[in-house]
Formats: structure tokens, C-alpha cells, sequence
């Protein structure tokens, strides 16, 4: 029995010890395809246009030439039609619609989704407070702090962000309280601008994921198809009872 267990035990750290392989692998790959000058330019690229045709309607994202690296892997997916056929299988009105899962495209009614990825994640690249979840932002998801304390995005998987209305003085209380859980009171990380306390208070958010989650685009275009998914009726996974697809994504100028 212990002989046994000390074999499980060593077969589990090679197990493990092979995933972090491939994780480095991958993660080089993308730096090596984020660093080339054929795919992005830090600092010079332009904020590329994205067209979503969804069998709801069709959405235009902008993605910010703040957060390069995560805007290039999402111009990669795009080119390669990654997102072509996948579900937006978690919607929650008042909050987001999220999607990406590349085991939506083939899933069977009711099926639970989620867990669907790339195979690699994507550094956080939060920029708080310039830029923050604001209704229509694009943002990327993410595992919990407990097995990803560093933020770090998921390959493929985003949500859009619909949100509802907060006053300044719940901001102030959601800031405080955030800065007393995450930060401190020199960090800027969990702070409200004045433009992003105006904008949760007249069009609306989700403030209370600024600084843990990368937001790297926004809706520039079809914020009535978003908050006609958002809307629809879902089962208690939180996935639409009738398919919302993603039928294409392709860049535009």
C-alpha cells in the first residue's frame, strides 16, 4: 500500500511537472508570435476592428492597443476562425454574456460548458484605472485567485460586459473595500477615475471586477445585440435554452 501510493504520488508530480512543460511551451510559442513584426508592433499597431455576425445580430469590438498581448492572441483566434460556431454559453442579464469555449461548438442541450480552452493562458495586462469594465467592454476570463493568484487570462474565453448603474457614493464603498482586500491606499490598481465613476453612473458596469480581470476591447457597435442575448431566457447554468451563436468573427478596417 505505501509502495503504491508512493508510485501514485511520483506519477502525479510527473504529471504535473509535464503540464507546466507544455504550459512554458505554449506560453513561448505566443510570446515568440506576439513579438513577431509581422503580427504586432507594440506601441505603433493600430486599434483593430473586429466584426462578431451572431445568430442574434452582429456586434463591432475595437481592441485597445494598451493591452498588446492580449489584443494579438484575440487577432490570432479571429484569423485561424477559432470562434466561428461557439456558443456564448453563459449570459446573466444585468451582469455579461461570455463565450469562447471551443467545446460549445458541438455541445448537446443543456450540456455544461466552460471549462473548454487553448491549452495556454495570457498574462494580465490590467490597466485600472484608465481602462475599466464599463457597459460594453470586452474583457477576458479567467480562473479563480485560489489556483491563479496572478490574474493570468484564459486563452480563448471573454465576456461583454452589460452591467447595471451605481451611484459615486457606492463606488467610494466598493472602492474602499477593495483597496482594504487586494491593495493599498498608494495603489491605483483598485481606484476609480473620475471618468469611470461618470461612466458607471450614467451607462453602467461591473466595477466590482476592475482590477482582477483584463479588459482589452469594447463594443463600438451592436451594444443592442448584446443586451438582446443578455435577455434571454436561461437554464440554471446560466446557458441559453436556445443556442446564441457566434456564426463568424473576422477583422475589419
Amino acid at each position: 500500500m505505501v509502495l503504491h501510493l508512493a508510485k501514485k504520488k511520483e506519477t502525479n508530480i510527473i504529471k504535473l511537472y509535464m503540464k507546466h512543460i507544455v504550459n512554458a511551451i505554449l506560453l513561448i510559442s505566443l510570446f515568440t508570435l506576439l513579438n513577431s513584426c509581422s503580427t504586432l508592433n507594440i506601441g505603433k499597431q493600430k486599434e483593430q476592428k473586429v466584426l462578431m455576425q451572431t445568430s442574434q445580430g452582429e456586434i463591432i469590438l475595437k481592441l485597445y492597443k494598451e493591452t498588446p498581448l492580449h489584443s494579438a492572441n484575440f487577432i490570432k483566434l479571429v484569423k485561424s476562425g477559432f470562434y466561428n460556431g461557439v456558443l456564448f454559453h453563459r449570459v446573466i442579464d444585468k451582469f455579461m454574456i461570455q463565450g469562447g469555449d471551443p467545446d460549445s461548438k458541438t455541445a448537446k442541450p443543456d450540456e455544461m460548458l466552460g471549462n473548454g480552452d487553448v491549452g495556454y493562458s495570457i498574462p494580465a495586462e490590467i490597466r485600472t484605472p484608465k481602462i475599466y469594465h464599463k457597459y460594453g467592454a470586452l474583457a477576458a476570463a479567467r480562473e479563480g485567485d485560489q489556483v491563479n493568484p496572478e490574474k493570468s487570462s484564459s486563452g480563448a474565453q471573454f465576456y461583454i460586459v452589460t452591467g447595471k448603474k451605481f451611484t459615486p457614493e457606492e463606488l467610494m464603498l466598493m472602492q474602499d473595500n477593495k483597496i482594504s482586500k487586494y491593495g493599498n491606499a498608494n495603489d491605483s490598481t483598485y481606484k476609480f477615475s473620475p471618468q469611470s465613476i461618470y461612466d458607471y453612473e450614467t451607462i453602467g458596469g461591473t466595477p466590482h471586477l476592475d482590477g482582477n480581470y483584463t479588459v482589452f476591447g469594447e463594443v463600438i457597435e451592436g451594444m443592442d445585440i448584446v443586451d438582446k442575448i443578455s435577455k434571454v431566457k436561461t437554464n440554471k447554468m446560466d446557458r441559453p435554452i436556445a443556442d446564441v451563436r457566434i456564426i463568424k468573427m473576422k477583422l475589419i478596417h
